[in-house]
């Protein structure tokens, strides 16, 4: 619980209302840190024991599955054993004000940062980036994805959607299924040796 409260609270995510969730298209955001270890990543598992991350309810079963498939497709395996990533997620219904970072692309900044992390084991040894924190008000409902290093305890990435109508009907799971894909477009880094394949490029298209 301390670390999903220290995620949660470096995040500075407040909800501000419940309310109905409206249909206008989604707004896709994500924002990373700079200590993330993002090319050396393999494995992952779910944190537990927390919102819908260990929900057994219909949704909270299509998010992981939704989350599970785009993984395993950039190349992830699940591993219950000393998993790399720890993935969390939450759905927060009517207005959310969220402190992000004006970030460049994430698959270009590691591209751009690879050598850099080759030459350094250590996160501490990297040079220094600077945060450009902004306040974002999101409306309308919001599912937050969270990616954590397992070895650091600390919440490398985190991609959200705001505007997600997740309707009383069987079009709910189309809904999730097509927000958690609009979300990881923004996490477009791949396994640790893992090779896209022309297939599975075919595959993860929308």
């Amino acid at each position: 619980m301390a670390l999903l409260l220290r995620i949660f609270l470096n995040l500075s995510i407040v909800a501000l209302a419940c309310g109905c969730v409206t249909s206008q298209e989604a707004r896709i955001e994500s924002d990373y840190s700079y200590s993330g270890n993002f090319r050396r990543y393999r494995t992952y598992d779910f944190m537990r024991n927390h919102g819908l991350a260990s929900d057994t309810s219909r949704l909270g079963l299509v998010l992981r599955e939704a989350i599970q498939t785009r993984l395993q497709q950039q190349g992830y395996r699940a591993s219950a054993n000393r998993p790399d990533l720890l993935v969390n997620f939450r759905i927060f219904e009517g207005a959310v004000h969220l402190r992000g970072y004006n970030q460049e692309e994430l698959a270009r900044w590691v591209a751009q940062h690879e050598e850099e992390d080759e030459k350094d084991d250590k996160l501490e040894q990297r040079s220094p980036h600077t945060y450009e924190p902004v306040r974002r008000l999101l409306t309308d409902g919001t599912l937050l994805v969270t990616l954590v290093d397992a070895r650091s305890q600390r919440a490398i990435w985190n991609g959200y959607a705001s505007g997600v109508d997740v309707p009383d009907t069987d079009r709910a799971e189309i809904v999730l299924r097509r927000s958690v894909r609009s979300i990881f477009d923004r996490y477009r880094i791949l396994a640790k040796g893992y090779v896209l394949s022309p297939e599975s490029t075919e595959a993860g298209g929308h």
